[in-house]
């Protein structure tokens, strides 16, 4: 067993393993960072839940954004919301 810690190969794992953990800790603060900003956005007013839905559309592309928001006019005609 020692013989595959000391291995190449077994080296190699560890930097992969260590590597993930390393951005695994920073998406864990980039998180926190991000939840800081919807809170004092929230504070001065502003929808988080809505911000949150902006971010989210503005990561698509336009024609993915309009064929949702046409299915969702649909569903919604359908079941009476609109």
């Amino acid at each position: 067993m020692d013989d595959i810690l000391q291995s190449e190969a077994g080296q190699r794992l560890r930097s992969f393993i260590e590597r993930v953990e390393r951005l695994e800790e920073e998406k864990d603060t980039i998180a926190r960072d991000i939840a800081e900003i919807y809170k004092e956005a929230k504070s001065t007013g502003f929808s988080d839940k809505v911000m949150r839905r902006l971010v989210a559309l503005r990561s698509k592309d336009d024609n993915t954004v309009k064929d949702e928001e046409a299915l969702l006019a649909i569903y919604k005609t359908i079941l009476g919301m609109e």
